[in-house]
């Protein structure tokens, strides 16, 4: 009988990517499946690795062909497949546990054409992060829709975060064209033919960004690339044009942003030969597309487009190269006009000898002259909440005749702010004026009218003759992004974050449904807080994406609330054959209490740091999250940074990190790592490793990571970005160390070390350190 879903799997050379990939898929809860991989004339032993698993699992087939390129390769695996379903993946990408049990059961219920989900990008410098396409499209569940019902489906470029009917696909001669970038035209052709899809939120395609630059989307600036990069989109536009020109809009303005812009910045590394052929790719663009849309482009933007119309390489070069040597960066700066003094101009390159575009495209948009705010930190006194920033005005530099005026805002209450300001590096990474420090007190705080839910911070800035207003906005990563709260009554919590859409907010909390501490039992984790006494009866949840644990509360009376107690077993959390995360293999449950059909989440008033369990070969954590819910992670027992300090030396500083050890094995070794010239190619530079008492430590002379001027990359003064990896003894993979998120709230840590500034930063829960 034949499996009712088909996996394709074509593969070139990845001899270092494709076991993980084919143990991912051998990982599934669902189990009816094929998978076909097809090997496209590999010449490493990506074939032995592929013929390994057909050997041991009569599920998985090796076909062999030639070297024709991924979407032929494709074809020929759909061929060979015999499915209900089919779907494909890249052989260096992984597919969650869960992913494909989802999609059939989703397909079944809907009779939908086909089910699409939301996707990761991951690496290990990087870790996991959303991935930007797919995380604008896929934000809610939505069954049994359409392209035309939701637009948004238009930006879904990619074929590998889907599960199609088969039935479908042949009714309709979906097939692949020999070409890069292959995946649009048939994404959009089959969102088009189907009578209706479905949306799902939760991830079920990680994408791999490869630590180098190998895979056919980082070598983004070839012009072999680049002209299959416009064929596929003219493929776009001409089914656009002849079946949905509602669409147009919306798929035009992403071309502009993305592929357009592409092809105008490879004229920084383009040989001579091919400037020409570069200019023709581009006008093939820009002639399909709606002009009032490249119209509405940024300043710089519209220079290049105009530049590319002139066909006046010369100056494209010169654009583009300012760009990548940082012209950009902040936004270039401006200058006045010589004339009319309340103009501005960009200091963009211009053209040499007759100017190929008009002068007043060299204006500076007063729009474009907007308020820019970053929060680098948020720590509380006694007192007051300690807030620290930047602000300017995008274009212009903040000198001593600014003026800046903070006011906190709620409801009906305005409230000016103290304001103390300091030079700090800027966002054109110059020392100016915009740094400030304020103090928002508790007491104010703890008096918000009774009407609203939090306060926001209302920012006045004048510079340059220019007055600027807005809301204080973009918390960095680290500190401001994690942020701790505190109580500022009895009864009132107030936790500092972001909304959706950016901007600062003080939270005010009720008596919060809380957790007030976490113990580790004969296995078990048990778990105390205090709840409502109108959740008397309800149970603890909690919840991951395949499925929720319950857990009974026992709760007595403490005042107008109730005390809880939930016991957690050990076994209920371990999920170590299919964890959520196919890269980190770890778990994430959100422990939460039902309150009348409202889930509501546990706020971590009681923790202080990470509390830790082992059951065997897995490791379960009690945390919390960015905005300080309680997170349960469950994965493999792999050492995790609790702690960091720079401590000082005679001869510099000593950089320690700090972390449980969870049995008396080999940690392996620990290295501070970063790669050169975006390959895969890196330099180690070892730490002195020590346990003692359950905690390793791994420390490092931050005078060994400096790394030479010449190091420094065009348009960037960062001279390295190490990454702190572990070595593991035995058979197991190196890995990215994972900092903890009470770390994380304690970020960044900076030092100067002989004249050189370093930083250790986190980037999605890795520990980095930039040397400056």
């Amino acid at each position: 009988m034949a499996p009712r879903l088909s996996i394709v799997v074509p593969f070139y050379n990845v001899g270092d990517y494709i076991r993980d990939c084919l143990e991912s898929l051998a990982r599934q809860t669902y189990q009816d499946y094929e998978v076909v991989m097809v090997d496209d004339g590999s010449q490493d032993h990506s074939g032995d690795i592929a013929r390994a698993y057909a050997e041991r699992d009569p599920r998985f087939r090796v076909v062999t062909q030639e070297n024709q390129g991924l979407g032929p390769a494709r074809n020929t695996g759909t061929r060979h497949s015999e499915g209900e379903f089919i779907t494909f993946v890249d052989s260096d990408d992984l597919v969650p546990p869960y992913a494909y049990e989802s999609m059939v059961r989703s397909l079944d219920r809907s009779g939908s054409s086909f089910v699409g989900g939301n996707a990761r990008r991951f690496n290990n410098t990087s870790g996991v992060r959303p991935s930007y396409l797919q995380s604008i499209v896929f934000t809610a569940d939505r069954e049994a829709t359409h392209i035309l019902e939701y637009p948004a489906l238009a930006l879904d470029r990619m074929v590998w975060n889907k599960l199609y009917r088969r039935s479908f696909w042949d009714e309709f001669k979906l097939e692949f064209p020999p070409i890069r970038y292959e995946d649009y035209p048939v994404t959009l052709k089959a969102h088009l033919d189907a009578v209706t899809v479905d949306c799902l939120a939760a991830p079920v395609y990680f994408w791999r960004e490869r630590e180098s630059g190998e895979s056919i989307t980082q070598q983004k600036f070839r012009y072999d690339n680049l002209a299959d990069r416009i064929l596929s989109a003219e493929m776009v536009l001409d089914l656009l044009d002849q079946r949905a020109p509602e669409l147009r809009d919306r798929v035009h303005r992403h071309f502009a942003q993305i592929d357009l812009a592409t092809v105008v910045q490879a004229f920084a590394t383009a040989e001579v030969h091919e400037e020409q052929p570069l200019v023709t790719l581009g006008q093939r663009l820009t002639h399909r597309l709606d002009p009032g849309i490249l119209q509405r482009a940024s300043t710089y933007d519209r220079l290049q487009y105009s530049a590319l119309e002139a066909g006046d390489t010369d100056l494209l070069r010169r654009l583009a190269e300012f760009r990548v040597e940082g012209g950009l960066t902040g936004g270039a700066r401006a200058r006045r006009h010589a004339v009319l003094p309340w103009r501005f101009q960009n200091r963009y390159p211009t053209a040499t000898g007759t100017s190929t575009v008009p002068r007043q495209l060299y204006r500076l948009r007063r729009r474009e002259l907007s308020l820019y705010t970053t929060v680098t930190q948020m720590t509380w006194d006694d007192t007051a909440l300690v807030i620290r920033g930047t602000a300017e005005i995008r274009h212009l530099p903040v000198g001593g005749n600014s003026a800046l005026r903070l006011t906190l805002v709620a409801g009906g209450l305005r409230m000016d702010l103290p304001v103390e300001r300091f030079n700090t590096r800027d966002s054109h990474r110059e020392e100016t004026l915009v740094g400030f420090e304020t103090r928002v007190p508790r007491a104010v705080l703890a008096k918000l009218p009774a009407d609203v839910s939090g306060a926001r911070i209302k920012v006045n800035l004048r510079a340059g003759g220019l007055h600027r207003r807005g809301m204080l906005r973009n918390a960095q990563p680290g500190n401001p992004q994690n942020a701790i709260g505190s109580w500022v009554t009895d009864d009132t919590w107030i936790q500092p974050g972001a909304t959706n859409a950016g901007e600062i907010m003080l939270r005010r909390m009720i008596r919060p449904l809380e957790l007030t501490g976490a113990t580790v039992g004969d296995e078990e984790i048990v778990l105390t807080g205090r709840m409502p006494t109108a959740l008397d009866g309800a149970r603890l949840q909690l919840a991951r994406s395949s499925g929720t644990v319950q857990v009974d509360l026992q709760t007595r009376p403490e005042g107008e609330r109730l005390r809880f107690t939930a016991r957690l077993p050990l076994t209920s959390l371990i999920d170590s054959a299919s964890p959520d995360d196919p890269f980190t293999l770890r778990t994430t449950r959100v422990p939460s209490i039902d309150d009348g059909g409202e889930r509501r989440l546990l706020l971590a008033t009681g923790l202080d740091g990470p509390v830790s369990a082992v059951h065997k070969d897995r490791v379960i954590t009690i945390t919390r999250s960015s905005g300080q819910y309680v997170n349960v992670f469950e994965g493999p027992l792999r050492l995790r940074a609790d702690e960091v300090e720079a401590v000082p030396t005679g001869a510099g500083h000593r950089l320690v990190v700090r972390g449980q050890l969870w049995d008396d094995g080999d940690p392996g070794a620990v290295v501070w790592r970063r790669f050169v010239d975006a390959a895969d190619h890196h330099v180690d530079v070892p730490c002195r490793v020590t346990r003692e008492e359950g905690v390793w430590s791994a420390e490092v002379d931050l005078a060994e990571l400096l790394a030479p001027e010449s190091t420094a990359q065009p348009g960037s003064d960062l001279l390295a970005d190490w990454t702190l990896w572990v070595l593991p003894p035995a058979d197991e993979s190196p890995y990215a160390l994972q900092a903890d998120v009470f770390l994380v709230a304690q970020l960044p840590l900076s030092v100067d070390v002989d004249g050189r500034s370093t930083g250790l930063h986190p980037r999605s829960g890795r520990l980095h350190l930039e040397v400056r």
